[in-house]
């Protein structure tokens, strides 16, 4: 399979080669950005280099897809944006994404996260899209209901980060209930 590279008015949704170990380490070492994650920070490119690698492994066994977000006016990487746990054959995924702090509050992740319901509900017809977030991340959640995204509930102790268990909410996105 071809990887699908998406495109909106402002962003370049790419492959994420070896090439943006630099810039992914440099977004993902930052305690801002990976603090609502569900990982650490990383301590080192070669951290980056593994993760892009994972990237690559999902892909090709079609479990995932994970797009690097690029601005159009100047090819900067600033983020990445993924279908996690994708199962076609069941016809669901769920969503995740990070950016960039120097690029939040710009809309650029709704762009980004339309552009894949997008790809997910045509092209690969899924029923369902899920997204999990920390309870404490308030523009995450904020943005997943601005985009149709309903809150079912939460998972206790669900996500595992800083040496503890945190709690997660569970959202859906049902194709029936989204609107392009």
């Amino acid at each position: 399979m071809e990887f699908p590279a998406l495109e909106t008015e402002r962003l370049g949704l790419v492959h994420i080669g070896q090439q943006y170990a630099d810039s992914f380490y440099h977004i993902m070492s930052r305690e801002d950005v990976t603090r609502y994650y569900g990982m650490d920070p990383l301590i080192n490119v070669q951290e980056a280099a593994a993760v892009i690698e994972s990237f690559q492994t999902l892909f090709e066994s079609k479990r995932g897809i994970r797009w690097g977000i690029i601005l159009k006016e100047n090819g900067e990487f600033i983020g990445t944006i993924g279908l996690n746990n994708l199962n076609v054959r069941a016809k669901k995924s769920e969503i995740g994404y990070e950016l960039h702090p120097d690029y939040w509050r710009k809309g650029l992740m709704q762009e980004a996260v339309q552009a894949v319901l997008f790809y997910a509900f045509d092209h690969l017809d899924l029923v369902r899209m899920g997204a999990v977030t920390f309870p404490d991340n308030g523009a995450s959640s904020r943005l997943l209901k601005k985009l149709g995204f309903m809150e079912e509930g939460k998972l206790r102790s669900y996500l595992y980060q800083g040496g503890q268990s945190h709690d997660a909410l569970l959202f859906s996105l049902l194709k029936s209930d989204w609107t392009k």
